[in-house]
């Protein structure tokens, strides 16, 4: 519910009065005195989903000299307040619907001041790399819950729908210099971590799980970043949590902008514009969704004339972002047949390696692992082995194994992959005084228990 107060200029109280009464509202008038020239100020509540269409017509008795304030009122005693309030929420969805003019101040007031957007974001940045570097899932989290970025990601497509292009040009400039904050702040604190003789996970620095997922994107990758544009107009039309929301959005933003950083700064440049791309096709899907959403929730500029231009703008800009995304789509939908692929020839190995070790004369093997390994061309990987390892307690490796392999798994696949088996050989000793019980639970002694030597042999490369 609202609570509406009105600064009627000179000559322009019955009009106003008027449209009130034709709409059933129950107001009340009183002259006013000030420096500005108006002759009376009128109150009066509304139910939420009112205030857009009441609004509109008073906007028809040229009140362009009068001050609208709208206030959010927590309940209304009143017969004709609840007559009114029946009225309006027939024909339409049940809930409470945001009017257009306060969904532009939410959308305003979500977008912070400039400089505390640069600082947050950087705070954001240096979160995400440290996360991305160190592998953890938690401080990655943790960087999308400090970003503020629910404002700027809908400011520009509530601007274009509204036809306020102060609110549009204000959100295109703060998403751009968002990312740009991110990618540049990543790309320093990761050429000083490279200096200091940080890199996890050995030589390659994408090995690392919460940066592998976002350096070679896939079709799945739009989802998030479509949900995220639904679900962040749906929170200010509709009231939903709106900081949820907002970490939503960072979540499509900010790793892979930080993940672009990282790779920058390794000279990973493949890798790189994976993860650019991913920071593209997101941008364009947030706000691709939250452009539709907001269309087909029914939101229009102010004023009869003004609805044919902005459908024109609001067309243009949805043409421009489907085709862009339409273009980033295909990159990400080869990775994904790639992905699929490599699903396809893992399982179809793992069936066969079973097959050919379940034969008697393999029966002092045990398969281990299998495992499909793929080159470092990032973004568009390939596959470039199949890893087979088997557990032998004999030291010599058998010749033919991997050559069975090799024709097992070929026969499932248009395109044979490299066979490599390696040989797990275990020589374990046990104290005197350890047996084996039904649990598998180690006896008295457990400390003279040496370790246990591995050696892997790489055989059967065909």
């Amino acid at each position: 519910m609202r609570y509406i107060e009105i600064t009627i200029p000179d000559g322009q109280r019955r009009a106003v009065l008027d449209v009130l009464e034709e709409e059933g509202v129950d107001y009340i008038v009183s002259d006013e005195v000030g420096r500005q020239e108006h002759d009376a100020v009128v109150r009066f509540p509304l139910p939420t989903r009112a205030v857009e269409g009441v609004l509109d017509r008073l906007s028809e008795a040229d009140l362009s000299n009068a001050r609208v304030v709208v206030i959010d009122a927590e309940t209304v005693v009143s017969e004709e307040f609840d007559e009114l309030r029946e009225r309006h929420s027939h024909g339409g969805t049940r809930g409470e619907r945001t009017s257009r003019q306060v969904l532009e101040t939410k959308a305003d007031e979500l977008t912070p001041a400039f400089r505390i957007y640069v600082v947050m974001l950087l705070i954001s940045a240096i979160v995400a790399t440290s996360g991305l570097l160190s592998d953890s899932p938690a401080v990655v989290v943790g960087s999308m819950v400090i970003a503020p970025l629910l404002g700027p990601a809908l400011a520009a497509s509530v601007g274009i729908v509204t036809g306020n292009d102060g609110l549009r040009s204000t959100g295109f400039r703060y998403q751009l210099v968002g990312v740009a904050v991110v990618v540049v702040a990543s790309i320093g604190l990761a050429w000083l971590a490279r200096l200091a003789g940080f890199e996890p996970g050995g030589v390659d620095i994408v090995v690392v799980a919460e940066l592998q997922e976002r350096v070679s994107p896939n079709l799945f990758s739009l989802a998030v970043a479509l949900g995220a544009g639904v679900a962040g107009i749906l929170s200010l039309t509709r009231g939903f949590s709106e900081a949820i929301v907002g970490v939503m959005i960072a979540a499509a933003l900010i790793p892979p902008a930080a993940a672009v950083g990282i790779t920058t700064a390794w000279g990973m440049y493949g890798a790189a514009l994976g993860a650019f791309a991913l920071v593209v096709v997101n941008v364009l899907s947030i706000n691709l969704a939250a452009l539709v959403t907001l269309w087909v929730a029914g939101y229009r500029p102010q004023g009869l004339f003004e609805v044919s231009p902005t459908r024109r703008q609001t067309a243009t800009y949805l043409a421009v972002f489907a085709v862009a995304l339409l273009v980033l789509a295909a990159p990400l939908g080869a990775i994904t047949l790639i992905e699929f692929q490599t699903t396809q020839v893992a399982s179809a190995a793992d069936e066969e390696v079973e097959a050919v070790l379940a034969e008697p004369r393999y029966d002092h093997l045990e398969a281990e692992s299998v495992e499909v390994v793929l080159d470092d061309n990032y973004p568009f990987r390939s596959i470039d082995r199949v890893v087979v390892t088997v557990r032998s307690d004999e030291l010599s490796p058998d010749p033919t194994l991997g050559e069975l392999i090799f024709d097992a798994v070929a026969a499932d696949v248009d395109d044979p992959p490299i066979v490599e088996v390696r040989y797990a050989v275990a020589d374990e000793r046990y104290p005197a005084n350890w047996e084996e019980t039904d649990d598998q639970e180690w006896m008295a002694g457990q400390e003279e228990i040496e370790p246990l030597d591995r050696q892997y042999v790489p055989v059967g490369e065909p």
